[in-house]
């Protein structure tokens, strides 16, 4: 199978500008496109930040910097995205990303590979809403997508197998280790991951420790990053959007049950590093 040469990227917020930083490192021409001009423009500055603190650290050269930034084409014009693979990471929002595919599939005649970011929607749910469900599967990569090396790929009931094999091999050859699962609520990581935020929130709820403790034990214990850190760098919303989704999907188990506290904290707009402030306050 032949690399992939051209990809695009539709959404420019933290993750879609991460995998587009990444492909582009990895030697693909990338298109990344926002319909709102001012996200694409802070997409670009904080590539370029990212790309220049490489370069100060060492890890690239000042002449890799220059190769990756003529491989990104940044818009706001949706006709742009024209490519054999496109990465959809706009809103997690089921009649939004429908749309979007829909025009997708119309500017590249149907002779395109649709890959979601989502983090929960169901693939198959996706698919019911497009004319070529067999071209669309889910590419589900974590963040910060540039170090992160896990990606979920799931298959939809409809999805054909030559979709999977490609993203597969793009996974790869992205760096990243594929695991292949088959469309469920959550997906994987996402659902065995519910009972780790879930916990630590209900800790706190029932005031028998602090956000600061939880996380200090967690991290004691050998996780990189305890549950609170976690879920303000995610970003709350999507972290409880997240466990909204998986727990309306399961059929609203108790002990999935979405916790009040971040509800509380998605309502007051304190949705982690994004905004300032979270479970933690941030310069």
């Amino acid at each position: 199978m032949q690399p992939i040469s051209t990809i695009a990227v539709c959404g420019a917020g933290t993750m879609g500008s991460g995998i587009a930083q990444l492909c582009a490192q990895k030697g693909i021409n990338t298109t990344l496109f926002d319909v709102n001009e001012t996200v694409v423009k802070n997409s670009r500055r904080h590539i370029t930040m990212n790309l220049d603190s490489l370069q100060q650290k060492g890890k690239i050269s000042a002449a890799e910097v220059n190769a990756i930034q003529n491989r990104l084409h940044f818009t706001h014009q949706l006709t742009d995205c024209k490519a054999p693979v496109i990465i959809e990471a706009i809103i997690e929002e089921q009649d939004a990303k429908a749309n979007l595919f829909h025009q997708l599939l119309a500017i590249n005649q149907n002779q395109t590979i649709l890959a979601s970011n989502t983090s929960s929607i169901s693939i198959n749910v996706l698919a019911g809403g497009i004319t070529q469900p067999q071209l669309l599967a889910g590419l589900h990569f974590f963040n910060p997508a540039t170090i992160m090396e896990l990606v979920e790929v799931i298959k939809g009931e409809q999805t054909a197998p030559g979709v999977i094999t490609t993203l597969v091999a793009l996974s790869k050859q992205l760096g990243k280790t594929p695991v292949l699962c088959n469309d469920a609520p959550g997906f994987i990581v996402n659902r065995v991951a519910r009972p780790y935020y879930l916990e630590a929130l209900r800790l706190v709820e029932q005031g028998l420790a602090t956000v600061e403790q939880v996380d200090a034990i967690m991290e004691a214990s050998g996780f990189k990053m305890g549950p609170f850190k976690l879920m303000d760098l995610i970003g709350i919303d999507i972290n409880y959007g997240v466990s909204c989704i998986v727990w309306e999907a399961l059929g609203k188990p108790p002990r999935l049950m979405p916790s009040a506290l971040q509800q509380q904290k998605v309502t007051a707009q304190q949705l982690g590093k994004k905004t300032g402030k979270g479970f933690y306050t941030y310069p």
